[in-house]
């Protein structure tokens, strides 16, 4: 398999803005692109968990990668989460996407049904198929899913689908990055799914890292990345614990909640969230806020 590089870098799973009435808000939407796009964020992740896709429908989730594939204009791989609990409609958001001209799509394992491994190569398989020459990265995330996608699973997808070529791994255990890369080689693509394990995940093999924590701080998280595989590691460690702390803080209650408050606290876009999503309840808003003001004087 060829070295896919492009895959290197921070990816940051997008939030998708929206205005007092519940509308996408387009002008915070384009200003938080262009501020990631500034930080030297490697890849764009529209309509995954980060940006609420269960909630938007199909023409929302199909406009919000459109403006992400033209705001990008080529500085950043475009990468459309199009995944969901059912093949038939995960297929059909892929080829939406795919026909918009992503450079490849999220797919997540699917929620609720909880599949066998056999169904997971099926499902995989077909949206693989669908995705015709754009590049699929498998999505693994048993939190929320309540299935994982194991080690042999995936390279067999891998075998037999040569543009699925990466995973997302967020079951928050880095020693699946050595798994992963036994099972599947060392040049399939394996991204750290978690904030607080970017640095473990890199010393074991992965090669980037799609985040959430970076829509808030992607300067600092491009940063970290380039440290490590600048093999500047002490400078690395320090970046690591400066942002552990404000990564698990994302997470006080359910994504993107923490990271929509921590936005607007700062005056990038409202905190508006689409049921039955909801603000963040006092307590945590005044943990997350401490955490906020600990990491600007850090």
């Amino acid at each position: 398999m060829t070295s896919l590089t492009r895959f290197d870098g921070v990816f940051t799973a997008l939030v998708t803005p929206f205005t007092a009435t519940g509308a996408i808000d387009w002008a915070a939407f384009d200003r938080h692109l262009d501020r990631q796009l500034a930080a030297g964020i490697a890849g764009l992740v529209p309509v995954g968990t980060t940006g609420e896709a269960a909630t938007l429908d199909e023409d929302e989730a199909l406009a919000l990668i459109s403006r992400t594939k033209a705001r990008a204009e080529g500085a950043a791989y475009v990468l459309a989460g199009t995944g969901s609990n059912s093949t038939a409609k995960t297929v059909a958001a892929t080829r939406r996407a795919v026909e918009a001209g992503v450079d490849g799509v999220l797919v997540v394992t699917p929620y609720y049904n909880k599949p066998t491994q056999a169904g997971l190569v099926a499902h995989f398989a077909a949206v693989a198929e669908a995705a015709g020459a754009a590049e699929v990265m498998l999505y693994s995330v048993p939190g929320r899913a309540g299935v994982a996608i194991a080690p042999q699973t995936a390279a067999e997808l891998a075998a037999r689908a040569p543009n699925i070529v990466a995973i997302k791994e967020a079951g928050g255990d880095a020693a699946r990055v050595t798994a992963l890369r036994a099972a599947c080689g060392a040049d399939f693509v394996v991204h750290c799914g978690d904030d607080g394990l970017a640095l473990p995940f890199y010393a074991l093999g992965a090669r980037g890292l799609t985040s959430v924590l970076s829509n808030y701080a992607p300067a600092e998280c491009v940063a970290l990345w380039q440290a490590w595989f600048g093999g500047r590691f002490a400078e690395a460690l320090m970046l690591h614990e400066r942002l552990a702390p404000l990564a698990a803080a994302m997470f006080i209650e359910s994504s993107p909640a923490p990271v929509k408050h921590a936005l607007a606290h700062a005056g990038l876009m409202g905190a508006g969230l689409r049921l039955p999503l909801v603000g963040l309840a006092p307590a945590s808003a005044a943990a997350l806020a401490t955490e906020l003001a600990r990491f600007a004087a850090a």
